[in-house]
């Protein structure tokens, strides 16, 4: 798989029911990421931080995402699936992929099942890492609850619990309204939340024997960071870590601390701390289609898939016949780097004018400074500045900072004023131009 390609969907049959999954990675090590609540390993891949920590972990391990039964590309079944059914599940991923014993890495619900089958099968589990966990719900599920839940889903309101930090942007809101919806139905959710109220693990916590990491954020507003302790008090010699921040989802927040702990945990050693990322200078363009959201609707799924599929083979050849770096695609945009500013901005002047041309006008930001090269991510002050500059621009409008303009005088390109703004998070105030050739 290239740096950029994402991994194929495959099925693994239990049953008589079929079990998406992907891998990513080939390490010496297995490790099965056990989903929560809800799950879609296809459109996952559109949320900011999920294919980045995928990939760390890619870096020393073979990686493996599924859906669970009821969920995401997996079949749909009548009922939510019990934990039994689920431990069945993940053994026949395991056994479609030859692997004889793996890391189990569960998230929220699926620390659960995660330790249950740690406990029940020790024999195919090396290591048992559980994130946002509980032993049990202590909040009681009232009907009103339930059905303003029910009511709710498919609205993007349940980012405001597992994903506050990101609840004020809309785009966010409305990129996470459409994952619960391509997750599970109404009913589905129904039956999960359900379920979910039912389970209580702390009988079994002592009998789980192999090494074990229980991680949870302080602020958790979904699951509260009491409950993560509760679970790994529970678990001989297990190992228990705290992080700032509040939001339940494991991508929301800054991980580089988390996959850190998880390298170190499975391999012994973190290859990739913070203070190793390589430092260079370069020029940052993020892009975004115009309105895809409603474009989306409007076009159904196939035909939005078709042209997305145009949009994203003119952003590679673009980019590479402006001596680029594709870093990633966004869902519904790129961001990519530049060791020139002129051509990063010419760039981003010929793929909109390209863009435009099948119908899906851009809009787009650029910003020149030190980036952190995180394996095949990158981060860094300049790539949120480039990001920021880009929500300033107009439809078909290329927004460049101060600094860009500066850096490109005599290369023969043109930039109009376009006042002096507050960029979220970033200090002082930012002079923006719109490019032109």
């Amino acid at each position: 798989m290239s740096d950029f390609a994402l991994p194929e969907t495959r099925y693994a049959l239990s049953g008589d029911v079929n079990i998406a999954y992907q891998v990513m990675g080939d390490g010496p090590v297995d490790i099965i990421l056990v989903p929560g609540f809800i799950s879609h390993i296809e459109f996952r891949h559109e949320l900011p931080g999920y294919t980045a920590f995928l990939r760390h972990l890619s870096t020393f391990a073979r990686v493996v995402s599924f859906d669970k039964r009821g969920q995401g590309l997996s079949d749909r079944v009548s009922d939510a699936p019990s934990l039994e059914q689920r431990m069945d599940d993940v053994r026949a991923i395991m056994d479609t992929i030859g692997s004889q014993r793996a890391t189990l890495f569960g998230h929220s619900e699926g620390c659960a099942m995660s330790a249950l089958f740690a406990a029940t099968y020790p024999e195919r589990v090396s290591r048992l890492i559980l994130f946002g966990g509980y032993v049990k719900r202590r909040d009681v599920i009232l009907e009103e609850m339930l059905e303003q839940r029910v009511k709710l889903w498919g609205t993007g309101a349940m980012i405001k619990r597992v994903a506050p930090s990101l609840a004020a942007n809309p785009d966010a809101v409305a990129q996470f309204a459409k994952f619960e919806r391509l997750s599970a139905s109404p009913g589905a959710v129904k039956s999960f939340t359900v379920l979910n109220s039912q389970i209580d693990i702390s009988s079994i916590l002592p009998a789980i024997r192999v090494p074990t990491l229980v991680l949870h954020r302080r602020g958790d507003v979904q699951v509260p960071v009491e409950f993560g302790r509760e679970l790994a008090a529970g678990i001989p010699d297990a190992r228990f870590i705290e992080y700032p921040g509040s939001d339940h989802i494991i991508t929301a927040n800054d991980v580089d601390a988390v996959l850190g702990d998880i390298e170190e945990f499975i391999t012994g050693h973190r290859e990739s701390s913070s203070n190793d990322f390589e430092r260079v200078l370069a020029t940052v363009l993020f892009t975004d289609i115009v309105d895809s959201t409603r474009s989306a609707a409007t076009m159904g799924d196939q035909a939005w898939r078709r042209l997305l599929d145009s949009h994203d083979q003119l952003a590679i050849q673009t980019v590479q016949r402006h001596r680029g770096t594709l870093v990633k695609s966004t869902g519904d945009g790129i961001l990519a780097t530049f060791d020139g500013p002129g051509r990063a901005v010419r760039c981003a002047l010929s793929f909109e004018t390209a863009s435009r041309q099948i119908g899906l006008p851009l809009r787009a930001g650029l910003h020149t400074g030190e980036i952190e090269i995180r394996g095949r991510d990158i981060g860094g002050i300049a790539v949120h500045a480039a990001a920021r500059v880009m929500a300033q621009s107009q439809p078909s409008e290329v927004l460049v900072s101060r600094v860009v303009t500066d850096l490109v005088a005599g290369a023969g390109l043109k930039f109009a004023e376009r006042g002096s703004y507050e960029l979220k998070g970033l200090p002082g105030r930012w002079d923006l131009f719109a490019a032109s050739a």
